[in-house]
């Protein structure tokens, strides 16, 4: 009954399609009623009753067929997370919804925040997303719910699922919960729920593929391998670290570079169904992400890095946006793709997508002060190395942090996909259709978040002309301002609180000094002769 009534609400659409056919029944009827009730009809009648007939019966027939139609569309939206349908645009979502299925095969290898920002903005494309991820924690100790349960580490497993959930906000709170009583206490619910669905299906990988279903996300998610790998660095001076946190301390301490990355044992297999995926990708994404930590170590995985430059698919590198202290100190866009092809090897990525390096100067300059700098974009010898460059305005403010931001990061991969099925004369394919359609879409929304304030917006006098410079970084220059002004705000309000403690010190000394005074006066008159 309460699905009934749903049908009335105002965001069902459903009213109208019923009125219509409320008013078709009703010509209709008035027709067959004067059928009956007249005795003669001359022509002119006939026709009003044909015609108020036919009319009402159309109504009824156009009626029923959008209702049905609607009541589809309605079931479609109730079972799909996509943007277009939380927004109402359900126009072609039972369309959509065979074409994300078909849409196509998207391979992302890597770990982290990276990662994640990939995974976000694929989602809005296809249901066909694989994500390859580490099983190591790098060298980091292991937690408590770890040792307990004696499971792999599987942090970066779990930030995929949520990376790929309808609910990211929920997922992360189930996944990452913490018992904080009784004989659970400590323990992640994340961890128990993968134990038990390996316990369930005997085999780890399996079980990690069959979350799709259980959890309810968009593509699948896949260890690398099944085997708890850790990750040591070399560094030019021959010092080797088989602890990831000891990493930029040793290359500060040795004032050496990282010369090459290796992972322990060296000889460990990819899991079931990795190579298989990298075999059918359309595309194969690595990045972004730690190059030394989260990136590189999935490619020297037996058998990935020869399956990636095997197979037919693009393979595009997307480029980190800072660089990282102790293991990219001063690297610029063509030292991250020559780390990669030296690991690698050649022919491991075809495409590279960089960033503008547009951000907002305050937050490079908090970045600086940790010892993060923008990639240099030194195109010239990134060509040399003979992979394609393409720069997009990728970067996002993210509450404190510079991130990717995942509709550009999609919008750009979409596009080559887009490309090739133009050059292939596949203008007129379902998928080609819908591809394009959600790509200009996706830059619409792009160009509104990214638009830069309007002249009549902006502080200026009527007859005070703006350069083409503050037209473009006016945004840029107000964030400048405001910082600054909180910063001065900050460094006032120091000085008052060291104004104030002065005065109560002084305070406090005056209150001495009288003391003083009054003691001595006291001691006189205790040793005053008596008269």
């Amino acid at each position: 009954m309460k699905g009934f009534f749903k049908w009335f609400s105002n965001g069902s659409k459903m009213k109208r399609w019923l009125v219509l056919i409320l008013i078709g029944i009703l010509l209709a009827s008035y027709g067959m009623v004067n059928i009956v009730i007249e005795n003669e009809l001359n022509f002119i009648e006939v026709a009003k009753i044909v015609l108020s007939f036919a009319i009402g019966f159309t109504f009824v027939i156009i009626g029923i067929i959008y209702m049905q139609k609607r009541t589809l569309e309605l079931f479609v939206q109730e079972t799909d997370s996509r943007e277009e349908a939380k927004e109402g645009n359900v126009k072609s979502l039972i369309f959509n919804k065979k074409v994300y299925d078909e849409g196509p095969n998207i391979v992302v290898i890597g770990g982290g925040a990276g990662l994640d920002s990939v995974l976000k903005g694929l989602k809005n494309y296809t249901n066909n997303i694989t994500a390859i991820v580490t099983v190591s924690d790098y060298g980091k100790a292991a937690t408590d719910s770890r040792k307990m349960l004696e499971v792999l580490p599987l942090d970066d497993i779990k930030d995929s699922f949520i990376a790929l959930s309808s609910n990211e906000a929920v997922m992360r709170g189930i996944l990452n919960y913490k018992f904080n009583s009784g004989r659970l206490k400590e323990m992640s619910f994340g961890d128990i729920y993968l134990l038990a669905m390996k316990e369930l299906y005997g085999d780890f990988a399996l079980s990690v593929e069959q979350s799709k279903n259980v959890l309810n996300m968009t593509g699948k998610v896949l260890p690398v391998t099944l085997q708890a790998i850790d990750i040591c660095a070399e560094l030019e001076d021959g010092t080797v670290i088989e602890n990831k946190d000891k990493i930029p301390e040793a290359v500060y301490s040795k004032v050496s570079k990282i010369n090459r990355i290796f992972i322990n044992p060296s000889n460990c297999m990819p899991a079931p169904g990795v190579i298989e995926a990298i075999q059918q990708a359309d595309a194969i994404i690595i990045g972004p992400g730690s190059l030394y930590t989260n990136v590189i170590p999935n490619l020297l995985v037996k058998g990935i890095a020869k399956a990636i430059k095997e197979s037919k698919g693009f393979k595009i590198y997307i480029s980190n946006i800072m660089t990282e202290p102790g293991q990219t100190d001063n690297y610029s866009l063509s030292e991250h793709i020559k780390a990669l092809q030296e690991h690698a090897g050649k022919g491991i990525i075809d495409y590279c997508i960089y960033d503008t390096g547009e951000i907002v100067p305050e937050f490079v300059r908090k970045y600086n002060r940790e010892g993060q700098d923008l990639v240099e974009q030194d195109t010239a010898k990134a060509k040399e190395q003979g992979v394609k460059l393409l720069q997009r305005n990728l970067s996002y403010i993210d509450g404190e942090f510079i991130r990717h931001n995942p509709d550009a990061i999609a919008s750009s991969i979409i596009e080559l996909v887009c490309e090739d099925m133009k050059f292939r004369d596949m203008e007129n394919d379902s998928r080609y259709v819908m591809l394009n359609s959600k790509l200009k879409d996706t830059k619409k929304k792009l160009k509104k978040t990214t638009a830069k304030p309007k002249k009549e917006k902006l502080k200026h006098t009527k007859n005070e002309k703006l350069s083409k410079f503050a037209m473009k970084y006016q945004d840029r220059i107000d964030s400048i301002k405001q910082s600054d002004e909180k910063t001065q705000k900050r460094k006032e309000e120091k000085i008052k609180q060291r104004m104030r403690r002065e005065e109560n010190a002084t305070t406090e000394t005056k209150i001495e000094k009288i003391k003083e005074k009054k003691q001595p006066t006291k001691r006189k008159s205790a040793v005053r002769p008596k008269h």
